[in-house]
């Protein structure tokens, strides 16, 4: 048994739980470049609801930025559980930040967009996102300093404003 395994062994059940939301299960710890995955399953989550749910992009985005919020604790304690600052395997924080790049944006999700220009502008806004939450211009790397799960999330949610601006002046 390696020394990870007896980590997990140790695990309480509800700490197994916060790992699993934190990294969203097998995405976070299997896949390379978590960070791009944790995204573009956010991603996937808001054009799926946009597509097939009778919610206004506005109330989606609203859910996200709550759930943003609930991020928080979640990925705070999942730092204290592995012992690190901000793991890469930490992905809730891309998920629930992805999306609301587009919160400066909601009107053109309207149904008279062209689909078309629907797909490019979430492709941008993917693009964009990651770029920004990568290198973390703009100040957007001291936003991670803040203590605990606030910093996990805050750089993210930096990004995303980020991005938003940049789609919101290109759209």
């Amino acid at each position: 048994m390696t020394a990870r395994d007896s980590s997990r062994v140790s695990r309480s059940g509800a700490e197994r739980m916060v790992i699993a939301l934190a990294t969203l299960g097998s995405i976070g710890t299997r896949l390379p470049a978590p960070g791009t995955f944790g995204s573009l399953a956010g991603l996937a989550a808001f054009a799926a609801l946009l597509e097939w749910t009778t919610l206004h992009g506005l109330e989606i985005l609203v859910g996200f930025g709550i759930l943003a919020l609930v991020a928080i604790p979640i990925c705070g304690q999942a730092e204290r559980i592995l012992k690190k600052q901000d793991p890469g395997e930490i992905i809730l924080d891309e998920f629930v930040a992805q999306p609301l790049v587009f919160l400066g944006v909601p009107w053109v999700f309207g149904p008279e967009t062209n689909p078309t220009a629907h797909i490019l502008l979430l492709l941008a806004g993917f693009a964009l996102f990651r770029l920004f939450d990568i290198l973390k211009p703009f100040g957007i790397r001291r936003l991670q300093d803040l203590p605990g799960g606030i910093g996990v999330v805050a750089d993210d949610l930096g990004a995303a404003l980020t991005t938003g601006l940049c789609l919101w002046a290109f759209a």
